[in-house]
């Protein structure tokens, strides 16, 4: 009953959202044609209101009303939380899911490993507020080695999730892929984190999850030709970006950004669509890539 329950939460969190305001008979409409709902009748008022009284506890929303427009939800409370949004997000999709078994065979994910073994227990010492230690096979080691880390934040990129986490071995926190991660232990000790510390803003300067380069931002012109262009539009490579220059051949964007090496592989997997105006350091550091794979390939 509570898994039923809290379906029925994300089914008319996502019903709002998606529909703005919406009146008691509209809600009903839905809910009647709903696959969650067996028995197809309408949702009785009182149970909507418990259920706009638990969607505001467990998720901060709070369901408002306009006596002539009907129930919504404020935009900013879905937008002022990006967390909040990813996970209503994602529940939104398994309720769909649910709702279209006969489709399933016809909506393909892509797998993230790193979710499967210790994303949980992670988030769980993190909610404890409790160091652990970590056991981790690095690319560069033969062996796995176990250290105390302290975790400051997770942060997913590219299929995989990572874990930035302070050890005794370096001065500032490290970034550890947890598809690398052999073993998690709970230790009965405080976790040691900056009052002060706010993860959007650590990895505001940068693309991906690679910070130990230089840490100078610079200024960045990318050149983007043809129709590639709308997809920078459509999802843009940085916070920072903003269009400068529109032709009908190219675009120019431009960053303040640090050119990390995400950064440099991003603009290769481009390929001849990209290419870099400034810095004229970054544009030779490309330049030079560009070289030894024509080599490799002349061979």
């Amino acid at each position: 009953m509570a898994k039923n329950s809290f379906s029925r939460y994300i089914w008319l969190i996502d019903l709002l959202n998606r529909r703005g305001y919406v009146k008691m008979d509209q809600i009903n409409e839905a809910w009647r044609k709903s696959a969650i709902n067996e028995t197809h009748d309408d949702m009785p008022e009182r149970t909507f209101f418990n259920h706009r009284n638990a969607i505001s506890q467990i998720f901060g929303i709070d369901i408002k009303y306009d006596r002539e427009l009907g129930y919504h939800i404020p935009p900013t409370q879905l937008c002022e939380n990006n967390l909040r949004a990813w996970l209503l997000q994602t529940l939104s999709v398994n309720n769909l899911l649910n709702e279209s078994a006969d489709l399933r065979d016809r909506i393909l994910f892509e797998d993230v490993p790193s979710v499967k073994p210790f994303l949980k227990d992670l988030i769980q010492i993190m909610r404890d507020d409790n160091a652990l230690n970590l056991t981790y096979q690095s690319y560069r080691n033969k062996e796995p080695y176990t250290f105390e880390a302290h975790p400051y934040c997770l942060k997913m990129f590219k299929q995989r999730w990572y874990l930035l986490a302070k050890t005794p071995k370096y001065d500032y926190p490290t970034i550890y892929s947890l598809d690398r991660v052999v073993d998690i232990e709970e230790l009965d000790k405080k976790a040691v984190i900056p009052k002060d510390f706010k993860a959007d803003e650590y990895f505001s300067q940068f693309y991906g999850i690679v910070t130990g380069d230089g840490n100078t931002i610079q200024t960045i012109k990318l050149k983007v030709f043809g129709e590639r262009a709308n997809y920078f539009r459509s999802l843009p490579l940085h916070h920072s970006q903003e269009e400068i220059e529109t032709t009908d051949e190219y675009a120019v964007f431009k960053y303040f950004v640090v050119p990390s090496v995400d950064l440099v592989q991003e603009i290769l997997s481009n390929g001849d669509n990209v290419q870099v105006l400034e810095p004229k350091g970054l544009r030779d550091r490309l330049g030079q890539i560009v070289d030894n794979m024509r080599q490799l390939y002349s061979k």
